[in-house]
């Protein structure tokens, strides 16, 4: 059976919270992920068959990772054992991986220091359907978009699918280079293109109506504009066929309003809106969205089914603690149904 293989930096995660209890209380929360394994992870739990590769030191601590992903149907043997750490970023309870608040201690990790010819993908990518990267990698240094791109020339030469996440972080590109000069060359490989208005703009020049937010935009104008983006994608990068676009906004005081696109054959698929007044946790509610995007493709499910499925399941990924989705394919599908049934 075909399986998808995702490829990016294995992460921790340590949350403490804020008003120094972490201190006080000797103890942080630690999560292990990255934006790539909440993909392999949601996958998993949905019962595809899914490969991580990413590269960890030859250590006990290494290995108790290595056996928790194991436990969760992950198969990690593309893992590359090499370097002397474990890449971590800190992110304080409460905040986003958008602002300020995230901290990252990714220098000289594992995965940061690989190089091209290091990693065989000619044995990685054999029974491959789909191979999934992010925006994340090549952010890291040019070595590791290098990588990135060795990766997808091969994956293109035995005919595998190829999607990208376009996820900015701008405290990752400080190594010279901007990001229109990595990833647009990157994108030409991809099948899929997953982001935002502003991701596509910012990592592929993709062009932007600069007065759409001032003008306070409806989810109408929003939808128009994500078809504009969208047919601009599919023109510049000929390998293109489907461009997703997320919209998450803000409202009240911890809620968020949510909805996305997928523009496929010409056509603009639009998922529910929906809204939700408490969120516990924002982090990998992207992922899970990535996730659902290709559980959708790999079961050959309609372009509205996958673009509903990969919403909703964005949406009850804000319910959970950690980087990880636990929902079943189940409870996905109930969000939708209690979501209709409130409209």
């Amino acid at each position: 059976m075909k399986k998808i293989l995702t490829f990016g930096e294995i992460l921790m995660r340590l949350s403490p919270e804020f008003g120094g209890k972490w201190i006080k209380n000797n103890s942080i929360p630690t999560f292990i992920g990255g934006a790539e394994l909440n993909v392999a992870a949601a996958l998993s739990k949905w019962n595809v068959p899914v490969a991580y590769c990413s590269a960890m030191p030859n250590n006990a601590l290494a290995f108790e990772i290595k056996n928790y992903l194991l436990a969760k149907n992950i198969d990690v043997s593309p893992m590359q054992w090499t370097g002397e750490r474990i890449g971590i970023y800190y992110l304080p309870q409460g905040a986003d991986l958008k602002n300020e608040g995230v901290i990252y201690d990714r220098a000289n990790s594992s995965f940061s220091d690989l190089k091209i010819g290091q990693i065989d993908w000619d044995i990685l990518l054999k029974d491959v359907e789909w191979f999934h990267f992010s925006a994340i990698s090549p952010a890291l240094n040019q070595s590791i978009a290098n990588v990135c791109l060795e990766a997808l020339k091969v994956a293109k030469s035995k005919n595998i699918k190829i999607s990208v996440d376009l996820n900015y972080r701008a405290k990752l590109w400080k190594y010279g280079k901007d990001p229109l000069e990595i990833m647009p060359e990157l994108a030409s490989y991809c099948d899929l293109i997953m982001g935002n208005l502003w991701a596509a703009n910012k990592l592929l020049g993709i062009s932007l109506d600069s007065e759409i937010e001032k003008n306070n935009a409806d989810s109408f104008a929003y939808i128009q504009h994500a078809r504009r983006t969208s047919e601009e994608i599919i023109l510049k990068f000929k390998s293109c066929n489907y461009v997703a676009n997320t919209f998450r906004f803000d409202f009240k005081q911890n809620g968020i309003s949510y909805f996305t696109t997928l523009f496929q054959d010409s056509q603009l698929f639009v998922s529910p809106e929906f809204q939700k007044e408490t969120v516990i946790d924002k982090v990998g509610s992207g992922d899970c969205f990535m996730g659902g995007l290709l559980y959708g493709f790999y079961n050959h499910s309609s372009s509205q089914e996958i673009i509903d499925f990969a919403a909703a399941a964005a949406i009850g990924k804000l319910n959970e603690v950690g980087d990880f989705t636990n929902q079943t394919i189940e409870d996905v599908k109930e969000i939708l149904i209690q979501n209709e049934l409130k409209v």
